[in-house]
């Protein structure tokens, strides 16, 4: 079958293509973005390996770029590691070792060396390498049909980038994904103040479709509310924690409650680590802001 006659490529532009991730896009895979042209380019290499090996026997990839470094973003390098590979300036050596890559996402050894074996042993990802280039914010990837500019948005992860093309007036929003669990930001170094930022920032781009690592292209009018949504769900959980301090609770307490994960992952990394730092990120900002105080780990309702 042509690359472009598949149901899983959608077209985007002159040259620019979404490729649907394996399991509709859901974790540990994500949507990547094909550019054709004086290069074959693609963002993001986690969309299933033997669908990357079709593709890129089909039409031979010259460059990766990666979007940053989360597990998703990076699965099946591997295939295509011999290829141009483009990082963000900020994405730090630690991403060429799974137990350094899992000591930065998840804040300590102990728990990156958990974080390591299951992305190498579960999800057979393989860590990346030097890069042959890097980007950085407001840089212009000229790739001829298709120029990018870089946007950095921070807050999902420090190295997280979107991309506009600004021909066509798509927006790759990346992991400002609009999936019905709303923003992550789960890791140690993640922070939602910087994150509602960056999504306005996104959001004052000229747009006239968005499409994003885990869900279809929407356009028009339905990115903007899709957009108010997404910042929507910061209130909604910051709600939640506010509400598990009235009468008070411990963070070990809150997570037991697993108020984001509702306990469909319990036992894991993602809800044993990542849902206890969102819920002490919004704790921060909840205490921060004069409405919840914290006595000896004991966070409750100011009245």
């Amino acid at each position: 079958m042509n690359l472009f006659d598949r149901n899983d490529v959608i077209k985007l532009a002159k040259d620019l293509y979404l490729i649907e991730g394996d399991n509709n896009a859901r974790f540990p895979f994500c949507n990547a973005f094909l550019i054709t042209g004086k290069e074959t380019v693609i963002i993001d290499t986690g969309i299933g390996t033997d669908k990357l090996k079709d593709i890129d026997q089909e039409k031979r990839i010259d460059r990766v770029i990666i979007s940053h470094s989360h597990p998703d973003h990076i699965a099946g390098y591997g295939v295509l590691r011999d290829r141009h590979l483009m990082l963000p300036k900020e994405t730090g050596e630690e991403v060429n070792d799974l137990l350094l890559l899992g000591t930065r996402l998840t804040g300590s050894q102990e728990d990156g060396e958990k974080w390591a074996a299951f992305v190498k042993n579960i999800l057979h990802i393989e860590p990346l390498r030097d890069p042959d280039g890097r980007y950085g914010n407001g840089d212009i990837l000229d790739f001829g049909t298709i120029r990018l500019e870089a946007i950095h948005v921070p807050g999902h992860l420090n190295d997280h980038y979107c991309f506009f093309d600004h021909e066509s007036k798509t927006m790759l929003s990346t992991d400002i994904d609009f999936s019905s669990f709303g923003p992550w930001y789960g890791n140690q170094e993640c922070s939602i103040e910087p994150f509602i930022d960056g999504i306005r920032k996104v959001m004052a781009f000229p747009y006239e479709q968005v499409c994003s690592s885990h869900k279809s292209p929407i356009t028009g009018l339905a990115a903007k509310d899709a957009f108010g949504r997404f910042l929507d769900m910061f209130d909604r959980h910051r709600q939640q924690i506010f509400n598990l301090c009235d009468p008070g609770a411990t963070l070990e307490l809150m997570a037991e409650i697993s108020p984001f994960y509702g306990n469909k992952l319990k036992g894991t990394i993602v809800q044993d680590i990542f849902e206890k730092n969102m819920i002490q990120k919004n704790l921060e900002l909840l205490v921060r802001d004069g409405l919840v105080v914290n006595e000896k780990g004991f966070f409750k309702r100011i009245e």
